[in-house]
């Protein structure tokens, strides 16, 4: 699975340079250590994108940069974050937009796909499905949810995420999130998606050759 950035990963993180090194060197670990471009291949190629959790908007930024025929609007509830992120200076800028969100809220749509990367299992298993039903509702009709978050297999990297999330979360205060994680079966957030109304709902692992228990999830709302 590609690691190098491409092209497109190169000009997203360029548009960091102005950033406070810290969020440099953030966004620059997160494209190392999170398969971007599966992700993007589960998105329209067309249409509106909501990002919900964008963080400092590198999925975003990348997403715009490869697929120009999407509209693509960030949104998260770290202000901090998102300010980095409306300051980045983007070739897509005109294509990509960020604004600070409610904690549990999901803009009104409707958005041709919602995407979530690696956020729900900071939220306690209540949340996540709440969250996940919400992002389902915002959906037009033919609509996808892309849920790319960690699995629970295999035990000694979803172990190893743990770790590192309590480091980040508990300690260094990177991410903003419940102090106590729910990692969640993939098998049951599809059965989640499809309680939810969607339909076509499968399932990718992500995690070859890395040491996170990276996967993925897709699902499609009624046409």
């Amino acid at each position: 699975m590609r690691r190098w950035p491409d092209a497109a990963a190169r000009a997203a993180l360029r548009a960091y340079r102005a950033a406070p090194l810290g969020d440099r060197v953030h966004v620059v670990v997160r494209w190392f250590t999170c398969p971007f471009p599966p992700i993007v291949e589960a998105l329209p190629s067309e249409g509106r994108v909501l990002e919900v959790g964008c963080g400092h908007g590198l999925f975003s930024a990348y997403l715009a940069q490869r697929r120009t025929g999407l509209q693509v609007h960030g949104v998260d509830i770290d202000e901090e974050k998102i300010a980095v992120a409306a300051a980045s200076e983007l070739p897509a800028a005109s294509r990509l937009d960020f604004a600070v969100a409610d904690s549990g809220s999901v803009p009104s749509g409707p958005w041709d796909a919602v995407v979530l990367v690696d956020v729900l299992y900071l939220l306690d298993e209540a949340a996540q499905r709440a969250l996940l039903e919400s992002c389902a509702a915002v959906l037009a009709p033919g609509g996808v949810l892309v849920v790319k978050d960690m699995a629970t297999r295999p035990r000694w990297k979803a172990r190893w995420n743990a770790t590192q999330e309590a480091l980040s979360v508990r300690v260094l205060k990177i991410t903003e999130g419940s102090p106590e994680f729910g990692f969640v079966d993939p098998d049951e957030r599809a059965r989640w998606l499809v309680a939810a109304g969607l339909r076509g709902v499968r399932a990718r692992r992500l995690d070859r050759g890395r040491v996170h228990p990276h996967h993925l999830l897709a699902g499609e709302a009624p046409r």
